[in-house]
C-alpha cells in the first residue's frame, strides 16, 4: 500500500516532453505529492532521472498505453490493487500526431482520436473514484483546434463522434493533421460536458472538482513529430528549437520551449492562483476563449453520450461512467 504520500499526480505521456516538465515543476513545489509518469515506454529511464535530480523518490513510472481498452482497464485495475493515495491532478496530456493515412488501433478506433479521448476518457471513468475531493483534471487540447488561430494546420470538423471514430470513406481521406485538429477539438467539447456535470456533482456533493483545458503552444522539439518523415523530424527537432525567438517573433507568440509549457500545465494542475476555476480554456497560462464551435452544447453531449455508450462494458458500467449516481 502507497501510504506515505498525502496526495497522488498522474500525468500521461509523462515520460518526455510537455508532461514531464509539468511533473518535474509538480514535485519541486510538493514533494508531499507521488508523481505517476504513465506512458507506454520509459526508455530515458526518465522516473529515475527525475528522483536523482531532485534528491527524491516520490516519482514512479507506470506503462500505460492509451490506444489498448484492455491495457488502460488493467492500469486501473492494478492502481486498485496498489492502493495510492487520493488523486489531487489528473493531467490527460498524452496524444500523438499522424501525418499519413488513417490509422486504426486494435479495437478498432482511428488512432489519434483513440489515444487523445477514448483512451483518457476511460482512464477517467475507471479511476474517478480515486478522486480527492478537491480533485482537479487538466486536459491537454491545442490551439489547433480553433481556426481563427490560423495556426496553419487544417480546419478542425466535429460532425459526430462516430465519424472520429470510425472515418468515413471520404473523411479518412482527410489528413492526419486535420485528424489531430478536429481530436483537439473534442478535447475542449469534453472539457465542457464534464464540466457541467462537475458542477451538479459538487453542489449535491460538498466536493470541489474541477476541469479545464489547456494550450501549450507550439513545442519544437518534443516527441509530437516522431511519426514523421526524417526531414521534418530533424527540423522538428533540431533547427526550431535552436531559433525560437524568430519563431515567436515571425509566426507567433505562443512558441514555447516544453519547460515553459510544462510550468504553465503545472500551475493548472496544483497552483492555488486558479485553484476552483472550472470549465475554462487556457493558453499557456492565460484564460481565453477557445473556438466557437467548442461552445456547441449539441455537440458536447454528442461526444460525451457516445463515449459513455461506447466504454460501458454493462449497465453498471453505464450508469457510473455517466456519474448518474452521483449526479
Amino acid at each position: 500500500m502507497s501510504t506515505k504520500y498525502q496526495r497522488t499526480v498522474l500525468v500521461t505521456g509523462g515520460t518526455t516532453g510537455l508532461g514531464y516538465h509539468c511533473a518535474l515543476s509538480i514535485a519541486r513545489k510538493h514533494p508531499e505529492y507521488q508523481i505517476i509518469l504513465a506512458s507506454r515506454s520509459d526508455k530515458d529511464s526518465s522516473a529515475d532521472k527525475a528522483n536523482s535530480l531532485l534528491g527524491r523518490n516520490n516519482f514512479e513510472f507506470r506503462r500505460l498505453d492509451l490506444s489498448s481498452l484492455d491495457n488502460v482497464r488493467s492500469f486501473a485495475a492494478d492502481w486498485e490493487r496498489k492502493g495510492f493515495a487520493p488523486i489531487h491532478a489528473l493531467v490527460l496530456n498524452a496524444a500523438l500526431q499522424l501525418p499519413g493515412d488513417v490509422e486504426y488501433t486494435e479495437n478498432g478506433y482511428e488512432k489519434t482520436f483513440a489515444i487523445s479521448h477514448i483512451g483518457h476518457a476511460l482512464l477517467f471513468s475507471l479511476l474517478r473514484p480515486h478522486l480527492a475531493d478537491t480533485a482537479r483534471i487538466v486536459i491537454v487540447s491545442s490551439g489547433t483546434h480553433d481556426p481563427a488561430q490560423k495556426s496553419g494546420m487544417p480546419d478542425s470538423t466535429y460532425n459526430s463522434a462516430e465519424e472520429l471514430a470510425h472515418p468515413t470513406p471520404e473523411s479518412a481521406k482527410n489528413s492526419g493533421q486535420q485528424r489531430y485538429t478536429s481530436t483537439k477539438l473534442a478535447n475542449v467539447l469534453y472539457t465542457y460536458a464534464l464540466h457541467r456535470r462537475f458542477t451538479a456533482i459538487n453542489e449535491n456533493s460538498g466536493k470541489h472538482w474541477t476541469v479545464t483545458a489547456f494550450d501549450p503552444g507550439l513545442m519544437p522539439g518534443t516527441g509530437l513529430a516522431r511519426d514523421y518523415s526524417a526531414i521534418a523530424k530533424f527540423l522538428w527537432n533540431r533547427v526550431l528549437p535552436k531559433i525560437l525567438p524568430l519563431l515567436r517573433l515571425l509566426v507567433s507568440p505562443n512558441i514555447h520551449t516544453p519547460k515553459e509549457s510544462g510550468e504553465a500545465l503545472a500551475l493548472l494542475a496544483v497552483g492555488t492562483s486558479v485553484a476552483g476555476k472550472s470549465g475554462l480554456y487556457y493558453e499557456g497560462k492565460k484564460e481565453i476563449k477557445s473556438s466557437e464551435v467548442s461552445y456547441d452544447e449539441v455537440k458536447q453531449e454528442d461526444l460525451w453520450q457516445w463515449t459513455v455508450n461506447t466504454l460501458a462494458k454493462n449497465e453498471r458500467e453505464q450508469e457510473e461512467f455517466a456519474l448518474g449516481k452521483i449526479l
